[in-house]
């Protein structure tokens, strides 16, 4: 802990600093898992990449402390030991603790726990203006102690990028861990029989995970997860994490055939909690079609270092392609989530489609207006379904911006929200109609973070950018040449292999 506090205390006194001078800093973690393409000014810096450790694992509370910068593979690695897990994984290795608790994050334990920030007893952070301080959850019911309590900043710093100071600790809750994640694979024949059967699994008693894919109009799979330390008696092992092993959604759609009777398996849990990283659920196949290049086992066996998430994202980002591709997630409550998978569907006709889905006991993070935030039923549990659209959009970017606005539009209509961590679109007018910018601002204001970036600043697509004239011939022929086949690809692999570093 002597290195943490020291840690702590250098970036408190560069935070106060910046402060004093009200300059407003960026932060750099060292990796990302965001689409977003951000530059970084270094004199407005602040290096928080040594943050990056798993602290301390109670055994018998079922807790453990981490640093902000811990990546998920890590952060399994170090409590397995104890028989322990994360009661929320995210499914990419390298999506980071801390990243999850400001981007708001979750996963196929989400109809159970939540969302990650739903597992997080406090978090320390630094302030604005350079005090740090603690935040829990639960304030302490109107007494002497909510001061100490903070649950205001607790759940502004949840979801809000990090734009009401910089989280350097938290204490994450821990389940029971055992070796195995017995996995039933439920074949479905239409987006509403996949909702119910969705629905009926998180009602099931017993299923520690569930989540869905669509693969096509007429022909998805609901997989429901028991965690188990034997396998069934004849109950077969199949394996997601080498090179060797099928890409899961491959796998899943495999299995279910056309019988579609459910087939029952079982997977090591943490192949199971990273059984999307290889091939990032089911985007990789477009780095194939990019390149033309055969879509097999072979090819995908020969290719594997480049088809994990840490890899990818990096080339991702070196290639400009999140300008070329839509990458995003959406949250639609329960009842018109089916109605939003037709709109993608006869707009956008991308397939496969994952879906997740979610209980929530409270206000979903920077108090989005939605329809049930003003009735009691707010007061209820809420049900959601993460729906993933990634694919390719169109090649004209004018088009492109307008399908991602389309794509905003239909889901704030159906009373959902987006996930703020892909591009975003919306005007600032637009964004603050969707969130509630009197209490962010007031809590900017409590917590001495106005100087800062604001959530907008950090998540806003800047579509300037993209139609600014080239000031001279030489920009005009870089531009040329990144925008020819296969420039900007073959760059993004050869940064990645010349770096070697996510």
């Amino acid at each position: 802990m002597e290195a943490h506090k020291a840690a702590v205390s250098a970036i408190s006194s560069q935070v106060s600093t910046f402060h004093q001078r009200n300059v407003p800093f960026r932060l750099y973690h060292g990796a990302t898992n965001s689409t977003q393409s951000r530059t970084v000014d270094r004199a407005r810096m602040l290096d928080t990449s040594r943050l990056s450790h798993v602290l301390a694992v109670n055994q018998a509370r079922k807790t453990c402390l981490v640093e902000p910068n811990v990546p998920m593979d890590r952060l399994v690695d170090a409590v397995l030991p104890f028989g322990l897990v994360p009661e929320v994984v995210m499914e990419f290795p390298g999506i980071t603790v801390g990243g999850g608790f400001s981007g708001t994050a979750g996963e196929s334990s989400g109809f159970k726990s939540g969302f990650f920030e739903d597992t997080v007893n406090w978090i320390e952070i630094v302030l604005g203006d350079g005090e740090v301080v603690r935040a829990s959850p639960h304030d302490g019911g109107g007494g002497d102690d909510d001061d100490e309590h903070r649950s205001d900043l607790f759940w502004g710093a949840a979801g809000s990028f990090g734009t009401l100071g910089v989280i350097t600790l938290l204490e994450l809750r821990l389940v029971e861990a055992k070796r195995f994640v017995e996995l039933t694979y439920h074949p479905t024949t239409t987006p509403a029989d996949a909702l119910a059967t969705l629905r009926r699994a998180c009602e099931t008693a017993g299923n520690d995970y569930v989540d869905g894919i669509l693969f096509a109009p007429d022909r998805g799979v609901v997989v429901t997860g028991r965690l188990t330390d034997e396998p069934a008696v004849g109950v077969k092992v199949q394996r997601f994490s080498r090179a060797h092993d099928p890409w899961f959604y491959i796998h899943a759609e495999r299995t279910i055939g056309r019988d579609l009777e459910p087939v029952t398996e079982a997977t090591p849990l943490r192949d199971y909690l990273f059984r999307y990283d290889r091939g990032a659920f089911f985007t990789g196949k477009y780095a194939f079609q990019y390149f033309l290049t055969p879509f097999n086992r072979i090819t995908r066996y020969a290719l594997d270092y480049f088809m994990h998430t840490r890899v990818m994202y990096h080339a991702l980002h070196a290639s400009g392609h999140a300008s070329k591709y839509m990458i995003q997630d959406l949250l639609l409550p329960s009842a018109t989530a089916e109605p939003f998978i037709d709109f993608v569907s006869r707009n956008l006709n991308f397939w496969p489609l994952w879906l997740c889905p979610f209980t929530v006991h409270r206000e979903l993070s920077l108090h989005p207006r939605l329809p049930a935030n003003n009735t009691k039923e707010s007061e209820k549990p809420r049900t959601f379904v993460n729906v993933g659209v990634w694919g390719p959009g169109s090649t004209d970017y004018a088009r492109f911006v307008e399908q991602n606005r389309q794509l905003e539009r239909k889901v704030r209509e159906l009373g959902g929200i987006k996930w703020l961590y892909a591009q975003a679109y919306y005007t600032e007018a637009e964004f603050t109609d969707i969130y509630d910018r009197q209490w962010y601002d007031e809590l900017r204001e409590r917590y001495h973070a106005t100087y800062l970036p604001t959530v907008y600043d950090k998540v806003k697509v800047d579509l300037t950018k993209a139609d600014a004239y080239p000031a001279t011939w030489s920009d005009w022929l870089r531009r040329q040449a990144w925008s020819t086949w296969p420039v900007s690809g073959v760059y993004g692999v050869l940064k990645v292999l010349y770096e070697r570093e996510y």
